[in-house]
């Protein structure tokens, strides 16, 4: 079944203009790896546990229960733990969704940003990946919010990401988040936590 969807996805004609070909291309393909990964998509726990900031069992260990549970207060402690960003992140990635939350830890990265020359330079890139239209992972912000990014970076400062960084988090926040508190990968992660503790 998926090898005739993704046949009949790779056979799609686009039209003759190159560039329109190339696209094309790079969106069956985007498209033939999201269905081939469905076969294998899970959000378990076990699943998240290889992509934690440190080795697996020994992070799960120093995760404890009453960390894992503060996640649930607020969608900003979620985002403060590195854990929880790391499970954010998987769980996201079972969406193919991540690319939000890239963008918004990418903003805050930015904001550490002491260097002009490398101010410029990280504000193209940001830019160029997350924001512009058709961009590689790009982000689901209104078109008004865009071009103010957009006419932002041609002087990037600190803050130039901040209206479009604040729509990525509420919709992280509204969306998301309440997936995530719900999911069978974060249940299961509190399950761990307290199984330790007996």
């Amino acid at each position: 079944m998926w090898s005739a969807l993704t046949r009949s996805l790779s056979d799609h004609p686009v039209g003759k203009d190159p560039q329109a070909m190339r696209t094309g291309q790079r969106q069956n393909k985007g498209m033939r790896t999201r269905l081939g990964c469905l076969s294998h998509k899970s959000d378990s726990c076990s699943d998240f546990t290889a992509i934690l900031p440190d080795k697996p069992n020994r992070a799960l260990k120093r995760l404890s229960t009453e960390e894992a549970t503060r996640w649930a207060d607020s969608f900003d402690v979620l985002l403060s733990h590195k854990y929880g960003v790391a499970a954010f992140r998987a769980f996201l990635k079972t969406e193919f969704s991540e690319e939000n939350l890239e963008f918004w830890l990418a903003c805050e990265e930015f904001k550490k940003t002491r260097s002009t020359a490398k101010l410029v330079s990280k504000a193209h890139r940001i830019f160029e990946e997350f924001v512009d239209v058709q961009a590689p992972r790009e982000v689901n912000i209104d078109f008004q919010t865009r071009e103010a990014t957009r006419k932002n970076i041609q002087e990037p400062s600190l803050t130039c990401f901040d209206q479009a960084q604040g729509k990525v988090h509420s919709l992280m926040e509204k969306d998301s988040y309440p997936r995530f508190l719900r999911s069978k990968m974060y249940l299961d992660l509190l399950s761990q936590s307290q199984r330790r503790l007996s």
